[in-house]
């Protein structure tokens, strides 16, 4: 032994990447949220409630090149009052393990209605934007976000 440690020989060592290669091997492979799946989300928050189009400034690049870390801006025009303000945001990606990414709430008292963050995308796939607002009226807006490997295009 060495410092505590005791030393693995060469048979273990190779007996110990067998198993990991193995169990790569065999892993199942992570289910990605579709269309579909977002779908179902969305109906599950708001039942089959007509969306309009418009209000939503959705601020996602058309190409990221390191899908760890894609920036995401997210406007909704709105005069934030107490009779007409956005009540909510939500964000969803059909090609994420999970269809929902992010939700904000907002109130007459935040001023605007904007927030943005970082999100990971583990594949090139479409970012939706649903937005509440107080009278129950919803708008959504759609941005595809190409996911580039290395910035190589792939």
């Amino acid at each position: 032994m060495k410092n505590g440690l005791e030393r693995l020989s060469r048979r273990d060592s190779i007996k110990l990447a067998a198993a990991a290669f193995a169990a790569a091997a065999i892993a199942p492979r992570l289910a990605f949220a579709d269309e579909k799946a977002v779908a179902a989300e969305i109906k599950k928050l708001y039942g089959d409630k007509a969306m309009g189009q418009g209000r939503i400034k959705l601020d996602v690049p058309e190409i990221a090149e390191n899908g760890l870390v894609v920036p995401i801006g997210v406007e909704v025009e709105s005069p934030m009052t107490d009779a007409d303000y956005v009540k909510a945001v939500h964000v969803f990606a059909d090609g994420n393990p999970q269809p929902g990414v992010v939700s904000y709430q907002f109130t007459p008292a935040c001023g605007k209605a904007s927030a943005a963050t970082r999100m990971r995308l583990a594949q090139t796939q479409n970012v939706i934007c649903i937005a509440e607002m107080s009278n129950g009226d919803l708008f959504s807006a759609k941005a595809n976000v190409k996911v580039t490997i290395g910035g190589c295009g792939g």
